[in-house]
Formats: C-alpha cells, structure tokens, sequence
C-alpha cells in the first residue's frame, strides 16, 4: 500500500502544536500510561489503523506492558490479565469510538458510571482525550494510509 499524502499535520505545521497541547494535557492528567497505551491501542485496533497499532504496541512495551496484556486486548473481555479500572478503560474506549453503531444514549449511563468510578474527574478527562485524539489520527492514518512504523 503506497502512501497518498504526507500527514496532514505536517502539511499545516500549525495543527502539530495543537495536537502536542492535547499530548501534554493527557500525559498531565495522571492516567497511566498503561491506560492510555490499552484505550489507544483498543480504538486502533477498532479503526484498523494499522500505524497506530503499531505505535500503541510501541509505547506500551516503553511503560512496562508485558506483551501477554499487549497482545490480548483485542479479547480483553475474555482475557484474565485486566484490572477492572483497565476493563472499565477499555469499555469506554470501545464504546466513544463506535458512536454510529448505537441507537439512543452514544455512551450509555453503565459504561460512564464504572469508568468514573475508576478514574477521577482529571484522569477522567485525559482517557476521553486519548480516544478522541487516537479517533483523530486513525483518521487521518487511514484516509493518507499512512503505513505501520512510521515515525513522526
């Protein structure tokens, strides 16, 4: 698969800084890195962005992931190696991403209430970043097929 374009936020230099801001704003949330690894890698996996897959991988082997959870979270109900924060992490990453499969309530009371039993308003706030801001580079990645193991 050949690439279209370069990505767009290095096309318009100005979208990196915003994109870097919102980087910050989650690293300074107090989400663990591991969360936010498994969230991101979920929703990429979800959206076949296989660039962000491979970058999640990446980061999460870097915050001490085992690769036994690594490789699981595709089945991360089914699997054993979950806390109930992470599952509850993950349910919501699932469930934000997937928008348009829903009738009614897009993120329903039962799937908020056990992440925000989880995580606290700022942690809270920095796992909705995560999977917004992945939704917006599978977007991307995949529109420009930007290919696994690029780096930018």
């Amino acid at each position: 698969m050949t690439t279209r374009m370069k990505n767009p936020a290095y096309v318009l230099p100005e979208a990196m800084k915003g994109i870097g801001g919102l980087i910050k704003a989650i690293e300074a949330s107090g989400l663990p890195a591991g969360v936010r690894e498994f969230a991101g890698l979920r929703v990429s996996q979800i959206n076949g962005c296989a660039a962000c897959v491979h970058g999640h991988v990446e980061e999460a082997r870097k915050s001490g992931e085992s690769d036994e959870r690594i490789h699981n979270v595709a089945a991360w109900r089914e699997a054993p190696f979950y806390s109930d924060a992470e599952r509850a992490a993950l349910a919501l990453a699932e469930t934000a991403t997937r928008l348009a499969d829903r009738t009614g309530d897009g993120v329903p009371d039962p799937v908020w209430d056990d992440a925000a039993d989880h995580f606290d308003e700022r942690q809270l706030s920095g796992l909705i970043l995560t999977i917004a801001l992945t939704n917006l580079f599978n977007r991307i990645n995949v529109t420009v097929r930007e290919p696994a193991g690029t780096r930018w």
